[in-house]
């Protein structure tokens, strides 16, 4: 099914189209104060706000082909799943604790199903990459982990690999100013995340997270780069989380009131508005309504799936403890 949040299509935006790239932020914020809403009202057992890193997210996956690119999310990339065109109950479906993946079709998405392991994406991505170049598919990873995430031994082995085999692959860290409740400037040494690509011998660029045009052009630069044969880029996006790292999250324990505030004046959505004509932001706002109300409906109506995929959705062949428990299962069905 395709996204009611897909205005235009990812693949079909050759050019920053600022209306275009507006509206999808706009969809991708009013969609996670919904999700934000629907864990309060008990429908999702946790959630992970996206709040001011929508221009960091829409901006990079509308650069994205979707024809050979494909994008590998951790948890927060609402955003991503809005640009790229997902069906956006599928994705959120995930949220719901019922369904292994999500009820998208992360093949037809070009979109992995989101990671919650920290840093986990990134060595799938470039998994996929050393495929697409030895299959000779033209085509580019983008993977998105966090400043707190880039401290992981995980990514700096992912970008080794990828600089030692020239991998067309993009590390796309949101450097969202906490790891949690950590502050960048006490995890990550030096300061820098695209600093970093120096020591790997691949591209690093450093692009203001809350501008979604700037984010656009530094990811596309990149992916043709990737495509052309040119290596890996790490893109350090400085952006802000505005909300709690997840809705079990009290942020208030360990930053101001201040700091918050100064971000606000920074707000990606209220920068791009203020390029805007009334009319653009007002349609904007009323097509995101639309959007928010079509994929909560969906998700209300959604069905728990049958209970039988637990032993059936995750392995390709069961294995015999596996076939044992569905065995024990169906009989305590019967009695």
């Amino acid at each position: 099914m395709r996204s009611l949040g897909a205005a235009p299509h990812a693949s079909a935006m050759h050019e920053a189209d600022l209306p275009a790239l507006h509206r999808l932020m706009v969809v991708a914020r009013r969609l996670d104060e919904e999700a934000i809403a629907l864990q309060r009202q008990g429908v999702f057992p946790a959630y992970a706000p996206a709040k001011g890193q929508e221009a960091a997210q829409v901006g990079s996956a509308a650069a994205l082909d979707l024809a050979r690119d494909f994008a590998f999310p951790c948890y927060r990339e609402l955003g991503v799943a809005v640009a790229m065109g997902v069906d956006l109950v599928g994705y959120l479906a995930t949220h719901l604790n019922v369904w292994h993946g999500g009820l998208y079709d992360p093949k037809a998405s070009r979109l992995a199903p989101f990671n919650a392991v920290v840093g986990g994406p990134v060595t799938h991505a470039i998994g996929w990459a050393m495929g697409a170049k030895l299959d000779g598919t033209g085509g580019a990873a983008i993977t998105y982990f966090g400043d707190g995430a880039s401290s992981q031994g995980d990514v700096h082995e992912a970008m080794n690999f990828a600089g030692v085999y020239r991998l067309p692959v993009v590390f796309f860290c949101q450097n969202n100013g906490w790891a949690i409740s950590v502050p960048t400037a006490e995890q990550v040494a030096g300061g820098s995340v695209a600093a970093r690509a120096a020591g790997y011998g691949i591209e690093g660029v450093r692009v203001d997270g809350n501008d979604v045009v700037a984010v656009f052009e530094a990811t596309r630069a990149a992916l043709d780069r990737a495509r052309d044969g040119g290596g890996p880029t790490v893109i350090e996006a400085m952006t802000y989380r505005l909300g709690p790292h997840s809705t079990s999250d009290d942020p208030g324990r360990y930053r101001t009131l201040e700091d918050e505030r100064a971000w606000l004046d920074r707000d990606p959505l209220t920068r791009a508005a203020a390029q805007l004509s009334a009319d653009e932001v007002a349609a904007a706002e009323e097509h995101a309504a639309t959007v928010v109300s079509g994929v909560r409906d969906g998700l209300l109506a959604l069905n728990p799936p049958p209970a039988e995929e637990l032993f059936s959705f995750v392995y390709r062949e069961p294995t015999t403890a596996l076939l044992e428990q569905q065995r024990v299962w169906k009989e305590s069905l019967d009695a």
